[in-house]
């Protein structure tokens, strides 16, 4: 299986992780990366107060996603752009946390995905002093993005993992995560119980 993978980065409203409120998509095949896709999400009821912390942070206000879409239109839209990947993200807990809180305050069933933590990929790869994902995308020489814009970080995310690759001579990200010695995590009644059936409950993150 070639390096393919989606990487992903949300932005949230406030501390909880059911306040999406921005997500960045970036899909990678064959090493390359193919599509591209950003969107802002209206957190739902219950959890779309917008803190000013968090709005310092990443810039968007309740009025930037007054008229947008809610996660029961982006949840199949993020399912339909990572397919069968494996998704890939900086401190993956979170993000993976953020899909599948924001999916239960819906009332949504959580997808099935597998994943890949690019900050732990990228404490095995490199020596720095910092692996937040500034420092962990320059290391991989990606430089100069908008840090908490959304798709800038899913960029960022996915040109740690392609370089880490290439360093480890991984050809696909099962291949990475042994090496690198990365567990991978799962989210989703089916993903969970498949990684649970092969490797026991402390493959799962």
């Amino acid at each position: 299986m070639p390096l393919s993978f989606t990487a992903i980065d949300f932005e949230t409203a406030n501390s909880s992780p059911a306040s999406a409120c921005s997500i960045g998509l970036v899909k990678v095949a064959d090493g390359r990366v193919v599509r591209r896709e950003h969107r802002l999400i209206r957190p739902p009821f219950r959890h779309g107060e917008f803190s000013p912390w968090n709005v310092r942070i990443h810039g968007i206000t309740a009025d930037r996603v007054e008229g947008a879409d809610g996660w029961e239109v982006h949840l199949p839209f993020l399912r339909e752009f990572a397919g069968d990947d494996w998704l890939v993200a900086h401190n993956a807990g979170f993000d993976t946390g953020v899909i599948r809180a924001t999916s239960e305050a819906l009332g949504l069933e959580v997808p099935d995905f597998r994943y890949v933590c690019s900050l732990q990929v990228a404490r095995r790869t490199y020596h720095l002093d910092s692996y937040r994902l500034p420092s962990a995308a320059g290391a991989a020489g990606f430089e100069g993005f908008a840090h908490h814009d959304a798709l800038a970080d899913a960029e960022a995310c996915a040109a740690i993992i392609v370089h880490a690759a290439g360093r480890h001579e991984a050809d696909d990200l099962e291949r990475l995560a042994h090496v690198t010695r990365v567990r991978v995590g799962a989210i989703g009644p089916v993903a969970s119980q498949e990684r649970a059936s092969l490797h026991g409950p402390m493959a799962l993150q």
